[in-house]
C-alpha cells in the first residue's frame, strides 16, 4: 500500500507545495533527449510533474502509480487528456513498447524486499519495447542522509491555496539498515486536523543495485551523480536486453 503522504485525499495535494521544487527533473530530461525516448513510462508518477513536463514536449506519455488520490491531482494538471494515467504498479503493466521507463523521486528506493524489486525490474521490462531503456535514481547508503533527516528538526509551514496554512515535521522513526524508517507529521492550522503518514525506504548499494539489473535482463550503460545533489544519489541508466 502507497504511503499515507500520496494515498492520502489530504495529503496528495499538499505534495507539490512542499516538494514541487524539481530541481532534480532537469536531469531527466536531459536524459530523455540524450536517448532520443518518443514513448516514456513513468512509474510511480506521484502528482506527474515529470509526466506533464514530457507531454508539454510532445512525447507520448504513461504514468502509473498505485495511489489514486495523486493521480487525482496528476489527472487535473492534464486537462485535456494527453497522458495515459495508470493506477496500479509496475509487476501489472502491459507491453507498451515503450522507448524509456523512469522513476524519478527515490521511488526505487521504496521497494523493501529484493522480491518486490526484481518484480518491479522485471514487469517494467516487459512494459519497454527491446532494446528500451531504465533510468532513475537511488540514494548512497555511506552518505547516511538519515542523519540529516534526523537533525533537521524545524518544521516547515505552507500556506496551501484552498487550504490555508499547514505545517509538515519530520522524525526518524527507525535506522535498521538497510531500512530507514520515518514519520511526517501535518498540521492544518485552519481546522487543527493533525494526520500523520509513516514511511519506509530501503538503502542499496551501487553494487546491488547493479547486480539486480543484470539479473533482471538489463544491461548497465551508465552511473552518474545527480547533477542537483553531487555526492549524494546515482542516477542507472540501463538498457533492456531482450
Amino acid at each position: 500500500m502507497p504511503d499515507a503522504l500520496f494515498a492520502h485525499s489530504r495529503l496528495a495535494p499538499l505534495y507539490d507545495v512542499f516538494d514541487g521544487d524539481r530541481e532534480d527533473l532537469t536531469a531527466y530530461l536531459d536524459i530523455v533527449d540524450e536517448l532520443g525516448a518518443n514513448h516514456v513510462l513513468d512509474v510511480g508518477c506521484g502528482t506527474g510533474c515529470l509526466a506533464v513536463l514530457l507531454a508539454e514536449s510532445g512525447r507520448t506519455v504513461v504514468g502509473v502509480d498505485p495511489a489514486e488520490a495523486s493521480l487525482e491531482v496528476a489527472r487535473a494538471k492534464d486537462p485535456t487528456g494527453r497522458i495515459t494515467w495508470a493506477h496500479g504498479d509496475a509487476t501489472a503493466l502491459p507491453a507498451l513498447e515503450a522507448d524509456l521507463a523512469v522513476m524519478t523521486g527515490n521511488v526505487a528506493t521504496v521497494f523493501l524486499t529484493d522480491d518486490d524489486w526484481a518484480r518491479t525490474l522485471h514487469g517494467v521490462r516487459g512494459a519497454l519495447r527491446p532494446g528500451g531503456h531504465l533510468v532513475f535514481e537511488t540514494r548512497r547508503p555511506e552518505r547516511r542522509v538519515w542523519e540529516d533527516w534526523a537533525a533537521d528538526t524545524a518544521a516547515d509551514t505552507r500556506d496551501v491555496p484552498g487550504i490555508g496554512a499547514v505545517e509538515r515535521s519530520l522524525e526518524v522513526t527507525d535506522v535498521s539498515l538497510p531500512l530507514v524508517s520515518f514519520r511526517y507529521t501535518y498540521r492544518f492550522l485552519a481546522d487543527g486536523t493533525v494526520i500523520t503518514s509513516d514511511s519506509t525506504v530501503r538503502f542499496r548499494s551501487r553494487e546491488e543495485v547493479e547486480t539486480s539489473l543484470v539479473d533482471a535482463g538489463y544491461r548497465v550503460l551508465d552511473v552518474r551523480e545527480a547533477p542537483d545533489r553531487p555526492g549524494r544519489e546515482f542516477v542507472f541508466i540501463a538498457e533492456s536486453t531482450r
